[in-house]
C-alpha cells in the first residue's frame, strides 16, 4: 500500500487544498483532486528518500496549539505596542540549542516561532544545531528560550520520529 499512496498526509491535504480553491463540490472536482492527490506523490516519492514518519494525531493536537497561541500572541504584541512605553521594551536576540534532528521538524519549528506575533526565526546555524530568534519583548531572554522548547520542541520530537 506504502508503494501505491506514498505520502497519505501529502495526498489528504492535496486533495483538500484543490477542493478548495475549486470551490465546487461535485464529483468531478472530487475525482481530480483525488487524481492530482495521488499522483503527485506517487511521481515525486523518488525526490524525498529519508523522510521522517510524522504521527498525525499529535500533529493534529499541535496544530491547535499553534493556532491558540498565535491568538493569544496577538492579543499580547497588540498590548505592548499600545500599552507599554517604548523605553519598557526589552527586544532579544535569542540563540536556542536545537533537538530536533531532522531538516522538516526544524522547519516547522521555526515557521512556528515566526507566524506566533512578537517573535521571528532569523537563522538556523551552519551545524544546524541552533535557531536565532528575534523577540520584540523578552525581559528574560533564558526563560523565553525554555519556554519555547517546553513549548513547541517537545511536541514536534513526538510528532517527527
Amino acid at each position: 500500500m506504502s508503494r501505491l499512496i506514498p505520502h497519505p498526509g501529502l495526498s489528504a491535504l492535496l486533495v483538500m487544498v484543490w477542493m478548495v480553491m475549486v470551490n465546487d463540490l461535485t464529483f468531478g472536482t472530487l475525482f481530480l483532486g483525488l487524481v492530482a492527490g495521488l499522483a503527485v506523490p506517487l511521481f515525486t516519492a523518488a525526490w524525498w528518500p529519508g523522510r521522517p514518519h510524522v504521527r498525525f494525531l499529535p500533529g493534529i493536537a499541535y496544530c491547535g496549539l499553534v493556532i491558540g497561541d498565535i491568538i493569544l500572541a496577538n492579543f499580547q504584541v497588540a498590548a505592548i505596542i499600545l500599552f507599554k512605553p517604548t523605553h519598557d521594551l526589552r527586544p532579544a536576540w535569542l540563540t536556542i540549542p536545537l533537538d530536533l534532528a531532522t531538516p522538516e521538524a526544524i522547519t516547522v519549528f521555526a515557521g512556528t516561532i515566526s507566524l506566533t506575533p512578537g517573535t521571528v526565526s532569523a537563522d538556523v546555524s551552519a551545524c544546524g544545531r541552533y535557531l536565532l530568534v528575534h523577540a520584540l519583548h523578552a525581559p528574560d531572554p533564558a526563560g523565553e528560550v525554555a519556554k519555547v522548547k517546553a513549548r513547541y520542541e517537545t511536541r514536534l520530537t513526538r510528532i517527527f520520529v
